[in-house]
Parts: structure tokens; C-alpha cells; sequence
């Protein structure tokens, strides 16, 4: 029997190297099974670099289509809108706020593998991470700062709904926020309930920015209302790069509306959804059916006074909009331009400039009449 050992088998003649040399078989075996070690091991090690390239994260930010909620609807078991206070009227059809869906920054980071799959990908975009998150944020804030916008954008919608309706509400205008080195910092403090500009009662803040323009950068008196005390502050604004003067104070509105209106939808941040809203209020709250039925959707922010003002992500909003089934689409006029080349068969796209626009289309859609003479997106 042939016994094997650390060498050549006993009783084996030597293989002739195919040089012609007389190189030993095992020797020769050492080194194929060597080089073969060497190329596997870096067949592993591109392997493992390439993994390790697909999976590292990179700074930036993607965008996709997010679902659609229908703000005549229910979320969760609850009514998107309900009123207490004054009657409310029953409602068919949709009126969608759209959504997209954001990846990086702060929700965590993207891998160059999901970076390009979403560059490949029509639906989705991606952005560098610097201008979608300019300054360092963590997920807290950053859903702190979304649910605060989506407060706002309720209350407006709210405000925006009455004004079209003619209904009376009050609002007061209340300092939030004081930068550093602004003309207000230093004599308005946070909380200030604006009462009156050079003694012109403040009912809206047309009426600061109209006097602020009048005076043309010269001193303002201001009177505000400072826990319950009428306090006088003189204020000389700054003029910024647009010509506007202004008096360098982030402001809120408080309103005090006739009745009450609640918005049930825990899962959405932001300001994009306020014109919607707007319109789910006023098919609430009036008689008929404002869409006749028919499946709406739509995006933007909302002021009280019914401006319609431009969002983000308005190609992935679009896109989740005809995936939730409408086939009419409102979109600002502000965002017009980014529509363009990014409209999903089956869609038309709207342009509106207020909510007044926006309420004209709804109604002309539910009436059956031909939608296609409303005012469409073209280049701005």
C-alpha cells in the first residue's frame, strides 16, 4: 500500500515539469495550489470591496412617490377632517394630499446602490444632501420642525377655507422667533401680539408690510400687546436683497375661528398639504358635493389669505397621485416648470394660483364639463 507522507509518494516515478525540467509533482502542486489560494483570496477582497463600495453611504438624499390621503376620507379609523360648531355636510369622491417618501439626512443614509438605483429610476429623484438639509440636523428636530409646518399649514387651511367662504374669523399676528442682530432683537420679545404699526390697527400682515413700504425703510412705532401689557417699541427695518423692508421677526398667526375644525392624520409633516386641506374643509362644511364624485388630487401650502405657494417633490407627488388613482392633478403655479417632462399618463395637471383657482377647477371637474381648457402648467 502506498503510504502518503509530507512528500512525494513512495514508489511513484517523478513527473517531468513541462518546461522539461525535472521540477518534483508536489512542489509544482504547492505552487498551482498557492497561486490558486492567491486568486481566490482577492477574488474575496473585490468582492468584499465591491459590497463594501454598493453598501456605503453617500450624501445624498432620495426622493420617491409617497401614498395618498383622501382629506374627505378616514385615517385610522377617524374622519381626516370633522367640524363641531356648525353642521357638517356629507362628501363623495377624493381630494388627495399627496406625499413623497425622503431618504438621507437625517432619516438615515442612503447607500451608493440605492443612490443609483433611484438615479435610474424616473419616478424618484435624487438630490445632494447639502441642499435638501443645508444645516446639520438630527431626526428629531427635523420631525419636530415637519409636525410644527403641518400645524401651521392646518390652521391656514382653516383661515384660507372661511375667507373663501366669506365667513368672519379674527387673526393676530405674534412674534416667534428674534435672529441674532436683527432690527426687532433687543426691543420685541418671543410671544409679542402685534396691535398696531405707526397706530394702524394690525388685522394682517398686509398691513405691516404695506407700511413698511410706505415709510420706505424710515422708523415704525409698534405696538404690541406684551403679556397683557400694551408696550411701544420703535423699530428702523432692514431692507433686504428682493427691496422689501423688513423688521427681521419670525411671525405666527393666532386665530379665533367661529367654530371648531380637527384634522386627524398623525403620519404626514409638512406645509404641502395646506391647499387640500382648504378644499376638504369647504366641501365639509357646505352643502352638495364639490368634487361630484370624482377622483382629485393635489399639493401646496396654503396662506390665510388663499395664496397657493410652491412645495417640494412635486414630480414623485404626481407620480403618487395617479398610483392612488386620480386623474385630475392641482398643482402651484410656482412649481410649474418641475411638472414638465414629469407628468404620468392618465394625469392632467392644473395650475393653480389660489385656492379660489383651485376650488373653480374641482367644481368644472364634478360638473362633467370639459376640463381641458383650464389653465395648464408651461413653462414659467
Amino acid at each position: 500500500m502506498t503510504t502518503m507522507r509530507g512528500d512525494q509518494p513512495t514508489g511513484q516515478p517523478v513527473s517531468q515539469a513541462s518546461d522539461g525540467s525535472d521540477e518534483p509533482w508536489e512542489a509544482r502542486k504547492n505552487a498551482r495550489d498557492g497561486r490558486f489560494s492567491t486568486l481566490v483570496f482577492a477574488g474575496v477582497l473585490a468582492a468584499a470591496l465591491g459590497v463594501t463600495a454598493v453598501t456605503l453611504p453617500v450624501p445624498y438624499v432620495v426622493e420617491a412617490p409617497g401614498p395618498t390621503f383622501n382629506t374627505l376620507g378616514e385615517y385610522s379609523d377617524k374622519p381626516v377632517i370633522s367640524v363641531s360648531g356648525t353642521e357638517a355636510f356629507p362628501t363623495t369622491g377624493n381630494l388627495d394630499l399627496t406625499t413623497v417618501y425622503v431618504d438621507g439626512g437625517p432619516n438615515g443614509p442612503v447607500s451608493f446602490i440605492a443612490a443609483l438605483g433611484a438615479w435610474l429610476d424616473n419616478t424618484k429623484a435624487v438630490y445632494p444632501q447639502e441642499l435638501i438639509y443645508p444645516d446639520p440636523v438630527t431626526s428629531e428636530e427635523s420631525q419636530a420642525e415637519s409636525a410644527a409646518a403641518m400645524v401651521t399649514s392646518q390652521e391656514n387651511a382653516v383661515a384660507a377655507a372661511l375667507s373663501e367662504l366669506g365667513i368672519d374669523y379674527s387673526q393676530q399676528l405674534q412674534a416667534a422667533g428674534l435672529p441674532e442682530g436683527s432690527p426687532s432683537a433687543g426691543k420685541l420679545e418671543p410671544n409679542d401680539v402685534f396691535v398696531s404699526i405707526d397706530g394702524k390697527p394690525i388685522t394682517a400682515l398686509s398691513v405691516v408690510q404695506d407700511e413698511l413700504a410706505a415709510k420706505a425703510g424710515a422708523e415704525v412705532s409698534l405696538v404690541v400687546d406684551r403679556d397683557g401689557v400694551p408696550t411701544t417699541v420703535a423699530i428702523t427695518p432692514t431692507k433686504n436683497d428682493a427691496g422689501r423692508y423688513l423688521l427681521g421677526v419670525s411671525l405666527q398667526y393666532l386665530f379665533t375661528f367661529p367654530f371648531d375644525v380637527s384634522i386627524s392624520l398623525d403620519k404626514v409633516g409638512g406645509p404641502s398639504a395646506g391647499m387640500m386641506f382648504a378644499l376638504g374643509i369647504i366641501d365639509t362644511v357646505t352643502p352638495g358635493d364639490l368634487t361630484g364624485g370624482k377622483h382629485i388630487a393635489g399639493t401646496g401650502t396654503i396662506s390665510p389669505d388663499g395664496a397657493v405657494g410652491p412645495i417640494g417633490g412635486i414630480a414623485q407627488k404626481m407620480h403618487g397621485a395617479r398610483n392612488g388613482g386620480a386623474t385630475l392633478f392641482l398643482a402651484p403655479a410656482a412649481n410649474c416648470d418641475e411638472t414638465l417632462g414629469h407628468v404620468p399618463d392618465g394625469l392632467q395637471v392644473v395650475r393653480v394660483e389660489n385656492l379660489a383657482d383651485a376650488r373653480s377647477a374641482v367644481e368644472l371637474a364634478a360638473s362633467g364639463a370639459d376640463t381641458e381648457n383650464l389653465p395648464a402648467c408651461t413653462s414659467n
